[in-house]
């Protein structure tokens, strides 16, 4: 019994993955080149999420950091305003004027809360255990039937991100990624940020610098 329990805690906690990439693209003329300056803009609409915006810029910054590459957030370079008031042209030449050849949108497109039901007892027991007696079947079976449950409430984040080469003025990267019900916003940003920075240098879109 104490091997199935541990085998079952194992599953929920592999079920419990707190981010999970559900789709990439990757422009087919895409070759890896190594930016010298990216910069995070991140989108968020929902306004509880405080300052998401500034936390998941600044993780991506980071984890593109550690890999050698340079990048700053748009929070940090353009202030909470971002693009407000300001044309195609303008936002083109700030970044020509920084130095910016690249540009890692990072958008929260949903977020969704769902509640379901956990039954009290969800640990599977051999019948041969208990099945040739009466009462020790009715008894287990009586507990797993009638002992109540509970509701759990999980929230889900939709997640896009995509990687424009401003050289070529073209999209070179896309992913899709879901959050289950991060721990904090801290956590979350920093899932993310490393998860997506990952898929990139894996899949061959960003070629890091040479040691």
């Amino acid at each position: 019994m104490k091997k199935i329990s541990a085998v079952v805690g194992i599953l929920f906690i592999a079920s419990c993955a707190p981010m999970k990439i559900t789709s990439t693209w990757t422009n087919t003329t895409a070759v890896g080149r190594t930016y010298e300056n990216i910069v995070v803009v991140a989108l968020t609409k929902f306004e509880s999420e405080g300052n998401l915006r500034e936390r998941m810029e600044e993780h991506i910054v980071g984890d593109l950091s550690r890999l050698g590459l340079k990048a700053v957030s748009s929070y940090k370079l353009m202030g909470p305003t971002s693009f407000k008031g300001m044309n195609e042209i303008q936002v083109l030449r700030l970044f020509e004027t920084a130095g910016i050849d690249g540009v890692l949108t990072v958008v929260l497109l949903d977020k969704k809360r769902e509640q379901y039901y956990i039954p009290a007892r969800v640990m599977y027991s051999p019948y041969a255990v208990y099945q040739n007696n009466f009462w020790g079947y009715y008894g287990t079976m009586y507990n797993r039937i009638y002992e109540p449950g509970y509701y759990s409430v999980d929230t889900r984040y939709f997640w896009e991100s995509n990687l424009y080469d401003l050289k070529s003025k073209t999209l070179q990267y896309s992913i899709q990624t879901q959050a289950f019900d991060p721990l904090s916003l801290e956590a979350l940003s920093h899932n993310y940020g490393k998860k997506i920075v990952e898929s990139m240098v894996k899949d061959g879109v960003i070629k890091l610098l040479k040691n």
